[in-house]
Parts: structure tokens; sequence; C-alpha cells
């Protein structure tokens, strides 16, 4: 499986922010925004992965700044770490105002994806390449989150196991 340069999977995607996404002040709810960067992140492990994907944890999600009707929610995703079968993909969630022009950083998630073959299980997908140094020290924070993930996953088997010697 050839590798291939973290650019092969980047992904810009817009909504135009409508009255139905918001609460009656006009705020666009959370929920909408973290459909939509899941949507977002899901095109970018497709693009990576070229076959069918699905969300495994979002690990990490933040919300910046509101974001409002008639505003445009442009979503940037792109694939910071590919594994055996899974991948992190992060998103970056803005809102342009469409009158002034003025962008703002609502959103920021970081997502895991799993590749699924024909029979509905995991299966290898191809590796990065970074050409920058700035890919290269995203893959290095993403390698630490993931190991973050694991090191928690253990735990929670752990306490799962004995649940004596767990923190409440």
């Amino acid at each position: 499986m050839k590798a291939k340069p973290l650019s092969a999977s980047r992904t810009i995607l817009t909504h135009f922010l409508l009255p139905e996404d918001a609460n009656p002040a006009g705020n666009i709810h959370g929920g909408v925004i973290m459909k939509h960067i899941d949507s977002a992140a899901g095109v970018a492990a497709f693009r990576h992965a070229r076959r069918n994907v699905v969300t495994a944890s979002i690990d990490r999600l933040d919300f910046i700044h509101p974001a409002f009707v008639g505003n445009l929610l442009i979503l940037k995703a792109s694939v910071n770490l590919a594994g055996r079968t899974s991948m992190e993909v992060g998103v970056r969630a803005e809102t342009e105002d469409l009158l002034s022009g003025e962008i703002r950083h609502v959103a920021s998630a970081f997502l895991t994806f799993v590749a699924l073959d024909e029979a509905g299980h995991p299966t290898p997908i191809p590796s990065l390449i970074f050409l920058t140094e700035k890919q290269k020290r995203r893959h290095r924070k993403a390698q630490a989150r993931r190991m973050t993930r694991l090191a928690e996953k253990q735990r929670e088997t752990a306490c799962d196991e004995d649940p004596d010697h767990c923190p409440p």
C-alpha cells in the first residue's frame, strides 16, 4: 500500500447556517457544528483510506467563539496520524460573516476514524508522508494524543475488571 501525503486528505466543506440550526437567540447549536465537524472529518478520512470509514471517537472538541444564523460555516479537515487501520483527523471550524467578511475560529476537534473492508471489519490504510515541519509537528502531537487515548483505555479496562482499585 503506497503512502500518501497529508495533502491528499485535506478537505474544506462549507455550510450556510440557517434559523433551524439555532436557538431562539440566533446562536448555532453546538450539536449542529459537531455534526458538520464529523462530516468534514469523515470526508478527509475517506479520502485518505479510499474506503468506508466510521467515527470511532471524538478525542477533543473545543468551542472557541459562537456561530450565528447567516454565517457561513467553513470546516477544514486533514489526517494528522495514520495507524494500521485507524487515523486521527483534525478539524478547524470557522465562520465567515458574509456581510463584513470577518472570519472567526469557532471550534477545533480531533476525531478518530477506522477504515472498514467490505465485510465491515477494520482494514489497513496507507501511511502518511509529511513534507513540512508544520505537518511533522502536527503528527508528533497526534502521536502524543494517541498515547494518552490508549493509556486511558487501558485504565478503563483495568477498572472494569477490578472496580475496587479505581478512583471514583
